[in-house]
């Protein structure tokens, strides 16, 4: 009798946790919601959480607070959210470079990308662009590859960092076509435009919303975007795919994740919120005008991207041998 009694005040209070629970998440949000961007202001990251941010404050009713936390390629930021309280009031903006290239390059991790963050839904996608200086002889990706084998190391190219998206999107380049071609690392794609517009490197592969003023400006010589599909600000000009490189793929993708073990009704509810935003005519144009392409989607969607985009550069950095000291 005692046991059936014992069984039954068991389940009466679990009943009575996950009554409460479910009230919890239906009280959602009941404060402000703090969203980190792991960089500092004024970057791509930056201007897309602010955007969805804006619109996120009026959906849900409450305050969405943009708190820059840079560092570290974007782990100081990330591994704070990752350690918070997973109660939906502590969200990040994710990056290539915190969440699938710093786990395949740092070898002590503060956090695990699959393990300890709950992803809510990719937000926007912006591709490289394969550009040259006008000096550069060549008009196609077949030109310059024909070009770079002619004369080995002799074309340089730009990036931001030794083992950023812009590093790991040339070197894919050159391990699918066989060119060598010469790596010179800035602290940031500015100090990379600034030379390639100058003709000191000769090539970048750049995020579209920094390289396009100067593309439209005849700066700049567009080969090839870096999507699976052109890009809708560039519909003339081919994906390095079409070119002549089947299967190159290289783009920056930012979503929004919360703390692992987040419970399933505020992801699902944050979730809906931003695919609304990221589905309406205003966003869509204002994303448009920066070169930014609006995504949405399921968690569990972001979540495979994520898995496969962790592949794809343990592979890339494999091959090219990339080591950050």
């Amino acid at each position: 009798m005692k046991n059936r009694c014992r069984t039954a005040f068991a389940l009466f209070a679990l009943s009575l946790f996950g009554a409460a629970g479910v009230a919890g998440a239906q009280a959602y949000p009941d404060r402000s919601i703090r969203l980190v961007v792991p960089f500092a202001p004024g970057g791509g990251t930056d201007l897309t959480a602010r955007a969805i941010a804006q619109k996120l404050s009026e959906a849900l009713g409450k305050p969405v607070m943009v708190d820059n936390r840079g560092g570290a390629g974007g782990v100081i930021g990330a591994d704070l959210v990752a350690k918070a309280a997973p109660d939906g009031y502590t969200l990040v903006m994710g990056t290539p470079g915190s969440m699938t290239i710093n786990p395949n390059l740092r070898k002590n991790m503060p956090y695990d990308t699959l393990r300890d963050f709950a992803p809510i839904t990719q937000t926007t996608i912006s591709p490289f662009i394969l550009v040259v200086h006008p000096s550069l002889p060549v008009s196609t990706v077949k030109g310059l590859i024909a070009l770079a084998k002619r004369r080995p190391g002799a074309i340089n190219f730009g990036t931001a960092g030794n083992g950023s998206v812009a590093h790991l999107a040339a070197e894919q380049f050159k391990a699918m076509t066989g060119v060598q071609i010469t790596h010179v690392p800035y602290k940031g794609s500015s100090q990379s435009l600034i030379d390639l517009l100058a003709g000191q490197v000769q090539m970048v592969f750049e995020n579209l919303p920094v390289v396009l003023p100067h593309i439209r400006a005849g700066k700049l010589r567009v080969l090839a975007v870096g999507t699976r599909t052109r890009s809708a600000l560039l519909p003339e000009y081919p994906t390095v795919a079409e070119a002549g490189v089947p299967g190159y793929e290289a783009s920056t993708a930012f979503g929004m994740l919360a703390p692992a073990k987040t419970p399933k009704e505020i992801i699902g509810r944050l979730n809906r919120e931003v695919v609304k935003i990221l589905r309406s005519a205003e966003i869509k144009a204002s994303f448009g005008a920066l070169g930014l392409e609006p995504v949405g989607g399921t968690p569990e969607q972001y979540a495979e991207h994520l898995r496969a985009e962790l592949a794809r550069y343990a592979k890339v950095i494999k091959t090219a041998g990339i080591r950050i000291e």
